[in-house]
């Protein structure tokens, strides 16, 4: 894979081993988190990421492709070879690519993922609806719930989210998700902002952030045996990525926190740049508290994803889901 000099080519860099998982390990807990320009080649001797002059004079690092978690390009220039993106969704990895506005517009991954894939497919397609609306409940309290610890860390009050978590019902048919939505969104970004995908500003951010966690969360679906597009409450049949966009929910917030503090001190976040969108993918590398552990994002989706994968297959079996921010104020 090459580029050109100084241009938009980004790693998020995860230990997780993704590569036709068999088992249930969600990887090592203290997996390195890892973000930066890089050049990519062919797996190097060394398991450790190494920095390299090329003939050019330029400096080249190089990265294990068992380490790449998310490998995302926005510069128009970048070339790859087929063997590249064959080795990287090989070992797990997963490409996304950028338009010229440097907004994600494609995904590639793994297509064969798990052992056992054929048998999940078929048990995820044929999930009894209340199942699929009681895992929706559990999904749902998630994001309130770290919607409300990050409303208290950033503004000492949790807008009265933690009182509607329980008014939250099977398939929650009364919406509470919206009402915690619309108070949440005027907390944290003041009364005039609206959550609105072509607006440029806050929203911006948050749609680059988004996008980069929906791959990160569809490659832990992969792992996990199981089919992103079919989804336990999303399901707009122009939508591929149904079960990433549930699966992400109570994820989203780590990304609303790094759009907050990347937000703190600027006059406008019309334009894009690439100190906003390195600080965007910083929020991707954080440490999760999750089923009284501290784990990296990464791994936090792969545990998420395989709880999903085991309460698809057990009646009454309980999501693994974020707690909380590993690095929040206590």
């Amino acid at each position: 894979m090459s580029h050109p000099a100084n241009s938009d080519l980004k790693v998020l860099r995860s230990h997780s081993r993704h590569r036709r998982s068999t088992s249930p390990s969600p990887g090592r807990a203290d997996a390195e988190p890892y973000s930066r320009n890089c050049r990519i080649s062919r797996a190097p001797p060394r398991r450790t990421a190494t920095a390299r002059r090329s003939a050019s004079g330029r400096e080249a690092h190089s990265i294990p492709l068992d380490d790449l978690a998310v490998v995302i390009v926005a510069h128009p220039q970048v070339s790859y070879t087929q063997a590249v993106l064959t080795e990287l969704v090989a070992h797990g990895g997963t490409l996304v690519t950028c338009d010229r506005a440097r907004m994600p517009v494609g995904l590639l991954l793994p297509l064969d993922a798990h052992s056992t894939q054929t048998e999940r497919f078929r048990e995820q397609f044929s999930l009894p609806l209340p199942r699929a609306k009681r895992l929706w409940q559990q999904i749902v309290r998630g994001k309130i719930a770290m919607q409300a610890g990050l409303l208290t860390e950033t503004h000492e009050t949790d807008a009265g989210l933690a009182a509607l978590l329980p008014l939250v019902r099977s398939g929650d048919p009364t919406n509470v998700e919206g009402r915690a939505a619309r108070r949440y969104w005027t907390a944290l970004f003041g009364s005039d902002f609206r959550r609105d995908r072509d607006a440029a500003d806050h929203n911006r951010l948050l749609n680059y952030g988004y996008a980069v966690l929906r791959a990160a969360t569809a490659r832990a679906i992969c792992a996990a045996g199981l089919h992103p597009s079919v989804g336990l409450h999303h399901h707009n049949k122009y939508n591929s990525w149904c079960l990433a966009d549930d699966v992400m929910e109570p994820y989203r917030p780590f990304v609303d926190r790094a759009v907050v503090q990347v937000a703190s001190g600027r006059e406008s976040l019309a334009e894009l740049d690439r100190d906003i969108r390195q600080q965007l993918l910083g929020s991707l590398t954080r440490h999760v508290r999750i089923h009284q552990q501290i784990r990296t994002l990464f791994d936090a989706l792969t545990l998420t994803a395989q709880s999903l994968a085991q309460a698809i297959q057990e009646a009454g079996a309980q999501l693994k889901l974020p707690e909380g921010f590993a690095d929040a104020p206590e």
